[in-house]
């Protein structure tokens, strides 16, 4: 076998519809993210980009033809393609605008439906691979491709599940042809996940909120909205269609965890598919009923698993993470708070290691049994590695995911807080050595507890984080403008005192632990002139603090970049926690897959 790729498999491949032995998938080369081929027959990759900043952005379509979106390091660019066996390298829709990538489907027809945003707008465009596209609508709102149907007369576009046109559907026209949920269905959150790839069917597949739970729905033109309620799940659920019935695949994420669920919408009926405990990162249904799926725990990387025999690429090198992977739940007075543990081997030590408490992003997202370089890396070093999944965060249901009760981010801190008096109390961490590790919106958790509680916390780490929530709502993606309005119920014009009182600007003075904030110059998400506004306000307050800055935007690919934010990192916790008993740390793992999104 002849592989160019060195360390993880990031994502399950994208398999050919017309030739399942034909793969196209991401992996590291030399330390960047960019997509490779797989022939299972020959068991053969062959790398097909080569990007300074990475690629990650990939599909592949009927004809065996691979498509790839090549981005700068703002994260604007445009679609390219090239054939399975090589050739050419093309643009995948010459004249369409360059901006960031919202979606891609490609039909065994040959229809291409594709979005693009570029500024405050989201082009839809259609047309044929190579052909200057027709620009179907453009809208102002943040959405993104939703799928096509295999006959290409009818797109989806998702926007936000809470919206009233959560899921629109247009004909090539822009003509809207139905709005989902749709008029009076207040109250009602729905997730789109994609049309039918049955020839003939114009079935779209949605995630319906229903308060406590989850369940599938569908969509047809002739039957309107259907909801699914004898299929439910207590905590979120994604799902897709099985190439050639009316089943669905549908992943759990759960307590951290993952499930996989064989539902039949005819028959009524689902069965559980076997995986090993810890985390289905991606799953995907064949023709013939097997499942392809990435499978992760803390202590292993990413694996793919084929059930029907067909050899999907080989993982990278085969490593365990060391030390005591366990659960916690701390008790609070809004409920139970679900805690991944890693504790490094005792190696002689008579007191409690110190802690890093290493904050997810999203916030709709959660810590995952699922392997991270960076808990490698602080294990390894002699630190306990705290993950927490605080309320706000997906996968305990929606009650969790929806409960703010002391504001934006002062509910998320008020978490962080009771799991580490508690790890505390337990003789776990140590009482007086413990820090924060964050990125994006983690970042910003970093940055509020720091201000909002500073004697708990004995440093932090902010990565690419929101510091200004003011200056970062007018400057940030459409996307996340809405997002904003949507936590915090209006603009920051409507309701300043709510923007002050989580901004970190508004408690910078406050900060008394030392302080690593790393910004990136490009970045879209977490613009560097609110950061760097928040520095300012750290330096005239006498904040101890160091500053990195990365010629990036906020989702690199570039494994080098990672790596030298991770030893970064290293070395100012090191200067400030008590020495860990293993002593210094080594050289950090390469890193599975890139940053969290904010």
């Amino acid at each position: 076998m002849t592989s160019p790729y060195q360390v993880f498999v990031a994502a399950l491949p994208d398999i050919c519809p017309a030739d399942p032995h034909r793969m196209v998938f991401t992996a590291d080369a030399g330390g960047r993210c960019e997509v490779f081929t797989w022939d299972a027959r020959a068991r053969r990759a062959r790398q097909v980009t080569d990007s300074p900043a990475g690629t990650v952005h990939r599909a592949i379509d009927a004809d065996g033809h691979v498509w790839w979106f090549e981005e700068d390091a703002t994260g604007r660019g445009r679609w390219w393609f090239r054939h399975f066996d090589g050739g050419p390298r093309l643009p995948g829709l010459p004249g369409a605008p360059a901006g960031r990538p919202s979606g891609l489907a490609v039909t065994a027809g040959g229809t291409v439906a594709a979005a693009v945003t570029t500024g405050r707008r989201t082009v839809v465009l259609r047309g044929r691979r190579g052909r200057v596209p027709r620009e179907v609508l453009s809208t102002t709102g943040p959405c993104r491709l939703g799928g096509v149907t295999p006959d290409g007369t009818l797109i989806a576009l998702a926007s936000a599940a809470e919206d009233a046109a959560a899921v629109t559907v247009v004909d090539p026209g822009g003509r809207i042809v139905a709005t989902l949920p749709g008029p009076g269905r207040t109250g009602t959150r729905l997730w789109c996940q994609g049309f039918s790839p049955r020839p003939g069917h114009r079935e779209l597949l949605l995630v319906r909120d229903l308060g406590d739970r989850y369940a599938l729905a569908t969509w047809t033109p002739a039957g309107g909205l259907r909801t699914h309620r004898w299929f439910t799940c207590d905590t979120e659920i994604s799902a897709r269609w099985y190439p050639d019935t009316r089943e669905v695949l549908v992943r759990q994420d759960r307590h951290g965890r993952s499930l996989l669920h064989r539902v039949d919408l005819d028959g009524g009926r689902h069965t559980v598919v076997p995986t090993p405990p810890g985390s289905v990162l991606d799953a995907a249904p064949r023709d013939d009923g097997a499942v392809d799926y990435l499978w992760t725990d803390t202590a292993h990387p990413p694996v793919p698993h084929a059930t029907d025999g067909i050899a999907l690429p080989p993982p990278g090198p085969s490593v365990v993470v060391p030390g005591r992977h366990t659960d916690l739940w701390t008790p609070t007075d809004e409920g139970r708070v679900h805690t991944l543990l890693s504790l490094p081997e005792p190696a002689g030590r008579t007191t409690p290691p110190p802690a890093v408490f290493l904050v997810h992003g999203g916030p709709a997202d959660h810590d995952r049994d699922a392997y991270d370089a960076t808990v490698h890396s602080l294990v390894a070093s002699g630190y306990a590695v705290v993950r927490v999944n605080y309320r706000g965060s997906t996968g305990y249901g929606p009650l969790w995911r929806r409960a703010f009760p002391a504001g934006v981010g002062h509910t998320q801190v008020a978490d962080l807080a009771a799991v580490r008096a508690d790890l505390v109390s337990r003789g776990l961490v140590a009482g007086d050595a413990s820090a924060l590790w964050g990125v994006s919106w983690g970042a910003y958790l970093v940055l509020l507890a720091l201000g909002s509680r500073p004697g708990l916390w004995q440093a932090g780490v902010a990565v690419k984080p929101v510091a200004d929530w003011v200056a970062a709502h007018r400057s940030t993606t459409p996307a996340l403008r809405a997002l904003d309005v949507r936590l915090f119920g209006g603009t920051p014009d409507e309701v300043p005192e709510r923007y002050a009182r989580s901004s970190p600007l508004s408690c910078a003075a406050a900060v008394t632990a030392p302080l690593l904030v790393v910004g990136a110059a490009h970045d879209t998400k977490c613009p560097p002139g609110q950061i760097r506004s928040y520095l300012a306000s750290l330096a005239a307050a006498d904040v101890p603090h160091e500053a990195m800055w990365l010629d990036t935007g906020h989702d690199g690919y570039d494994g080098a970049t990672h790596v030298a934010v991770l030893r970064r990192s290293l070395r100012f916790l090191r200067d400030r926690l008590p020495e860990p008993a293993q002593g210094a740390p080594g050289r950090p793992p390469a890193p599975a897959g890139g940053p969290r999104s904010r």
